[in-house]
């Protein structure tokens, strides 16, 4: 089953998919409001004639998360390319809401904000239920999608803080939707106006979604709609020689296979 968020003429609502172009309107005004209902699995599945919808109605899938957490280094690869060591345990660091897009929407990035833009496709997991010292991380997934964590590299590599490159204001696409029933294994590709930069399966991490929400449930609760973007793999802009970063008007495009794609044009104004 693949839940989204769509735009409508009134605002948002939650939506299950039933083909490329058509889903069905759930009475919730997004997934996350879904999420907080005990039973959203029975709700998700109402039964009512189906509405057309494009790609850029939807919105980011959970539009604003209680907790978007992040994990670095989480790629055998990208640790070695980034010059670090393997963790003992997970590297994690905060987005803000306010960073989510839709999976087809405008990345926006003034000007003085332009400086060394750079892609990291992500495989995220959103939180099904409440979770506090957990020991079964899988029991507690709701769903995957997909996400750039679209970074400025200055403003991450100036302190030792990643947090100020890593939550620019409406830079990181998040969707198109969650899919229930699919499970990480297959690749993940990430192209920068149609040049493959990253490509490697979903499982090759280091510490599995499953181990993370455990991990992160024994440091604070995890609640319904949370989600957990789980890390990038090698390739990305700033270990490349020379370096490649996402210039005004080009296009970065994520997808993972079976999942789905977001894809999102920077526009620097």
């Amino acid at each position: 089953m693949r839940l989204a968020t769509l735009r409508t003429e009134n605002g948002t609502s939650a939506a299950r998919i039933v083909s490329d172009s058509e889903a069905v309107l759930l009475p919730f005004g997004d997934v996350g409001a879904l999420l907080a209902q005990e039973n959203w699995q029975e709700l998700s599945l109402i039964d009512a004639a189906p509405t057309p919808f494009t790609p850029t109605d939807l919105a980011p899938v959970i539009p604003r998360p209680g907790k978007i957490i992040c994990v670095g280094l989480n790629y055998a690869k990208h640790i070695e390319e980034m010059g670090h060591e393997r963790p003992d345990v997970p590297t994690l660091f905060i987005k803000f809401p306010e960073a989510l897009i839709g999976p087809y929407d405008d990345v926006e990035v003034p000007e003085f904000n332009a400086e060394s833009l750079d892609f990291e496709g992500e495989l995220a997991v959103i939180v099904g239920k409440y979770a506090r010292h957990v020991q079964d991380g899988e029991a507690y997934i709701a769903g995957y999608s997909v996400i750039n964590d679209y970074t400025q590299r200055t403003y991450q590599k100036r302190t030792q803080q990643w947090h100020q490159g890593k939550s620019l204001e409406k830079t990181a696409g998040f969707g198109p939707w969650l899919d229930t029933e699919w499970c990480p294994g297959p690749a993940l590709t990430t192209t920068l106006d149609g040049e493959q930069m990253q490509h490697s399966p979903t499982d090759d991490l280091v510490f599995s979604p499953a181990k993370l929400i455990e991990f992160i449930s024994h440091i604070y609760p995890l609640a319904p709609g949370d989600v957990i973007a789980t890390g990038t793999p090698d390739g990305v802009g700033h270990a490349r020689n020379p370096k490649r970063y996402i210039q005004n008007g080009e296009t970065v495009r994520v997808e993972i296979e079976g999942l789905g794609a977001i894809e999102n044009t920077t526009r620097v104004y």
